[in-house]
């Protein structure tokens, strides 16, 4: 192998490494912003390909500006708060009814405005609503987290890394729901019932019954309830784009400063500090994430996924799809998801990969990362957010969970998948 090639795949695994591990508590923008600059300066990719890599994921950036700026909103006029407060108040004392209502809750959040927002704005608001109850808050926690990946397959919209494995050629909702809703159902299920066995003892507690009246806040704001109308019409519109196979990121933008734009001037309020909020290093993370995976591209690591599954395309189809959807789900706990959707996703492409197979990886891109606090963005960011509130799960802690309930919904929902395809005549 050329020296050059060395040299620039130890930048891009030092990078992802330092991401995933942070040192000195450095947050993960630094580590991969400067492995992406590293790159271009020493030469090892040149500027324009870094330029091209850049304006690839303008669509994702554009998605995930619009559905943070929808959270930020719902946020800022309490509706996340509105939410946990009302599954509080009617868990009628269960622990385990609040953790239906709050699972449920995370499913909605996560279809209709990604795993990005059940990790970074629902997970605070559960925490804060859970704390009242005076119960421990690892199983609603853990509910946020795995549900974010778990249900972030229903929808094209319910996870930015499906706009980045199918890049411009999203399949319509049609399609889309005729192939992932059956495995998005038993992934969603499973979890469930998993969780729910694996913290069937905290479960059993009762809550706090003085704490009913402070978890109380039947009623939304008007401003509130003006959030949820924008969320469902962003949701319709971008439903209706997505049956129609066009692209998302822009509608979900358009729709997010439209709203904003329109609460803010009926409330008097400057929309500045909702642009605040945006969490801009996110953004940045994922153009560098985007120039690091066109970088080990050109150094062959399109090459081998190609190889990959050209070898699974030739093995028992259900034998293909299993191998293909573990390893994949696997990988993404050691460069995460996003990076390695990129490569899954060109690869995909490029061998002209279709059916089972297909379908497949993408449930292996979205479901993995509930194996490790590494696998994506979106838990990712749940960690931070839990950090931000004093709570602390660790890297083991989270894969004794973790190890258990990512095989059995992958499982699950590649053996629905492949049944689902049959029926179709696929």
């Amino acid at each position: 192998m050329h020296p050059a090639h060395i040299i620039l795949g130890i930048i891009v695994a030092l990078s992802i490494a330092f991401m995933l591990v942070r040192p000195r508590g450095i947050a993960e923008i630094w580590w991969v912003g400067s492995g992406a600059i590293a790159l271009v300066v020493f030469r090892l990719i040149p500027l324009r390909l870094a330029g091209s890599a850049i304006a690839e994921g303008t669509d994702v950036y554009l998605f995930l500006i619009g559905m943070m700026l929808l959270s930020e909103l719902a946020r800022e006029h309490g509706v996340f708060d509105w939410l946990s407060s009302v599954a509080a108040h009617h868990s009628r004392r269960s622990a385990s009814r609040l953790f239906t209502l709050i699972y449920l809750i995370g499913i909605a959040v996560t279809a209709l405005l990604s795993n990005d927002a059940t990790a970074v704005v629902l997970t605070p608001a559960v925490l804060a609503a859970v704390r009242k109850t005076r119960v421990s808050p690892l199983p609603y926690l853990f509910a946020c987290a795995l549900i974010a990946n778990a249900a972030s397959f229903i929808l094209p919209i319910s996870n930015p890394a499906n706009l980045v494995v199918y890049d411009r050629s999203i399949p319509p909702l049609a399609h889309w729901l005729l192939a992932f809703a059956a495995p998005s159902i038993v992934s969603i299920v499973i979890t469930y019932w998993t969780l729910r066995y694996l913290f069937k003892k905290e479960l059993a507690e009762t809550t706090d019954p003085e704490s009913e009246s402070e978890t109380t806040n039947d009623s939304l704001s008007p401003s509130g309830k003006l959030v949820l109308l924008s969320i469902a019409l962003t949701a319709v519109i971008l439903i209706t784009a997505s049956s129609l196979g066009k692209d998302l990121g822009l509608p979900t933008c358009l729709c997010a400063v439209a709203f904003t734009a329109f609460l803010s001037l009926r409330t008097r309020t400057s929309p500045t500090r909702l642009l605040r909020e945006i969490s801009w290093s996110t953004i940045a993370l994922v153009a560098a994430l985007f120039i690091l995976v066109r970088a080990v591209e050109t150094i062959g690591a399109l090459h081998m996924s190609q190889a990959a599954l050209l070898w699974a395309v030739h093995q028992n189809e259900w034998i293909g799809a299993l191998v293909a959807s573990f390893a994949v789900g696997i990988a993404n706990n050691i460069v995460n998801n996003l990076p390695l959707g990129l490569i899954a996703g060109s690869a995909v492409r490029s061998t002209h990969t279709s059916g089972l197979l297909a379908l497949s990886v993408l449930i292996g891109i979205d479901l993995g990362p509930n194996l490790s606090v590494t696998g994506s963005l979106a838990t990712i960011l749940w960690l931070i957010a839990l950090r931000r509130e004093q709570q602390h799960v660790t890297f083991w802690s989270f894969l004794r969970i973790g190890v258990i309930a990512m095989p059995l919904a992958l499982f699950g929902a590649i053996g629905t998948a492949l049944l689902t395809h049959m029926l179709l005549g696929g």
